[in-house]
């Protein structure tokens, strides 16, 4: 496996992490700055846009979120993935659990330092 391909699938492997974790934060550092987020719904946001939706999110709900790569491309400084989502949200108040399924298309940019991180993200969860 070619090393920028090992180091997409960590940057998706870290990022589920941090989801599932509530770290923000960490979240915050493996986004490009102009990063665009395309959810169901709602309009396009950006990086600054980001924190609400997830603390909310957070707030609410004990998340748990599951990611499969079922393809993913390099094309020089650019690659992307596909991948088979699943967001298990369970009401920290009580009731009853929420799962949502679909796609994910994330595309990512590597940095002059090496480093990938997510640029572009849209998903279909429902």
């Amino acid at each position: 496996m070619h090393a920028d391909e090992q180091a997409v699938r960590a940057l998706l492997a870290t990022w589920i992490g941090a989801v599932n974790a509530g770290d923000l934060n960490h979240l915050l550092t493996l986004m490009t700055d102009d990063a665009v987020f395309l959810c169901p719904g709602q309009p396009p946001f950006g990086k600054e846009g980001f924190p609400k939706g997830f603390t909310e999110g957070h707030r609410l709900y004990q998340l748990r979120c599951t990611s499969e790569i079922e393809e993913l491309y390099l094309i020089d400084d650019l690659a992307y993935t596909v991948c088979r989502d699943t967001l298990t949200l369970t009401p920290r108040e009580g009731g009853e659990t929420m799962i949502l399924a679909g796609n994910r298309l994330t595309i990512y940019r590597k940095q002059a330092d090496g480093r990938w991180l997510l640029a572009r993200d849209a998903h279909t969860l429902t």
